[in-house]
């Protein structure tokens, strides 16, 4: 970690209520950070994944409330077998080698996404980080993988079709809180800013319900290069956006 980047006061002029509370990034570029380097593919894995430690990291540092990382897709399952047993295992390594650190620095684990394909060993290290941290009062990092954003929400619905076929639920009083409270993320605000890697345009099925008001900022960069000085200037393009909700802008006032 660079001096620049580990810098104590790199967002101590910015008024805490100017700060998003939930930053959920896409982790875009992986294989394609590898590729341009004439390296093969998982080694653009593992350097991803050294990448989330510095970022889980530093948002603990901050005092970023919420922070949600998209690892792994449910349309990735159609990745060669080799890619995603690497994936797998590096995701069973990556809690077992760092719940450590993450108990230090008081962050509470959680995952949103279907456990069904997902091997039992990394599943035992997925359960006892989300157990071990549950008490933690720090950043909450939620790790999305095997998660798709229709396949949630149809879940959702069908847990709440279930609620009202046993008489529990009037269809009539179904509001968006219901869907919310039906879905992975229940507990959690919603994201405030959306960043994407690698310079894509693309939402990818993630957090569709969500995200309908977050702010979105691609950067050209690939994930393995997404240093903290880059998480600094996402919570400052944050602060500098006017967020309107359906509202007139301040420009817009009189007219």
């Amino acid at each position: 970690m660079g001096k620049a980047a580990s810098n104590p006061d790199a967002l101590a002029d910015l008024p805490r209520e100017r700060w998003p509370r939930h930053i959920a990034i896409i982790m875009d570029g992986n294989g394609r950070w590898a590729e341009r380097r004439g390296l093969p593919r998982i080694e653009g894995h593992r350097r991803g994944a050294k990448a989330v430690v510095r970022i889980i990291e530093e948002a603990a540092r901050i005092g970023l409330e919420y922070l949600t990382l998209f690892a792994f897709s449910s349309e990735n399952w159609r990745r060669s077998k080799t890619e995603i047993n690497f994936l797998m295992m590096l995701y069973r390594r990556f809690l077992a080698r760092h719940r450590a650190k993450l108990m230090r620095d008081n962050v509470r684990f959680v995952t949103i996404g279907r456990r069904e394909g997902i091997p039992r060993k990394t599943l035992d290290e997925v359960d006892r980080t989300v157990e071990e941290s549950a008490g933690n009062t720090g950043t909450v990092f939620c790790l999305a993988v095997n998660y798709g954003a229709r396949q949630e929400i149809a879940d959702a619905v069908r847990q709440i079709a279930r609620r009202v076929k046993a008489g529990d639920l009037d269809p009539e009083t179904i509001t968006e809180e219901t869907v919310a409270e039906s879905l992975d993320t229940v507990g959690m605000p919603d994201p405030d800013l959306l960043v994407r890697t690698a310079g894509e345009m693309r939402i990818s099925n993630f957090l569709l319900w969500q995200i309908s008001y977050s702010e979105l900022w691609v950067v050209e960069k690939c994930w393995p290069d997404f240093s903290e000085s880059d998480l600094h200037e996402a919570v400052r393009t944050f602060a500098s956006r006017e967020r309107r909700f359906g509202r007139a802008g301040r420009q817009d006032e009189g007219t």
